[in-house]
C-alpha cells in the first residue's frame, strides 16, 4: 500500500512569448510534462521526499512550469529508494501514482496562470499509465510511456 502526502508547491513560472493582440495561433499544442528530480529518505517510517518539476508547453507560444514536492509513503520503500539510486527508475506502478498525482496537482494551477497569460487552459487531466498494455487477444504490444 502506497499514500502520497502534503504536495506542496515551491517555484512557479509562467511566460508567454507571443503577444496575444498580434493574433493568435490556429493550433496551439500543449504537452505536459513530469519530471521527479530527487528521490530521498526521511526521517518517517516507509517514507521518502520527492522533489518534482511539472511542464506546461505551449511550443513557440509559451510555457508553465511549476516546482515542488511530496512525500511519499509505501511499505517497500526500501527497495524503491534503492532503485532510484541505482538507476533513477522507479517501479511501473509507483511511478504511475506519482506521476499521476503530480499531474492532478499541477494542472489545476497552471489552468489558472494559462487564464491569467492568455494561453489556452492545459486540460484535460492527463492519467499516467507506464508499462506494458494488454489487448484483447492478450499479446503484449508496445509501450505506453509518460
Amino acid at each position: 500500500m502506497s499514500i502520497i502526502r502534503n504536495i506542496r508547491l515551491k517555484s512557479i513560472e509562467g511566460r508567454r512569448y507571443i503577444d496575444p493582440e498580434k493574433g493568435k495561433p490556429k493550433q496551439i499544442r500543449i504537452d505536459h510534462n513530469s519530471t521527479i528530480a530527487s528521490f530521498t529518505s526521511t526521517e518517517g517510517k516507509n517514507q521518502a521526499n520527492i522533489e518534482f518539476q511539472y511542464t506546461a508547453s505551449y511550443g513557440a507560444v509559451g510555457v508553465i512550469k511549476l516546482e515542488g514536492n511530496l512525500i511519499y509513503e509505501s511499505d517497500n520503500i526500501e527497495k524503491i529508494l534503492k532503485d532510484w539510486s541505482e538507476n533513477r527508475k522507479l517501479p511501473d506502478e509507483d511511478a504511475s501514482r506519482i506521476h499521476t498525482a503530480i499531474m492532478h496537482a499541477c494542472v489545476p494551477e497552471a489552468v489558472t496562470i494559462a487564464k491569467d497569460l492568455f494561453l489556452p487552459p492545459p486540460i484535460p487531466l492527463p492519467q499516467v499509465q507506464l508499462g506494458k498494455i494488454k489487448h484483447k487477444a492478450g499479446s503484449d504490444e508496445g509501450l505506453e510511456i509518460a
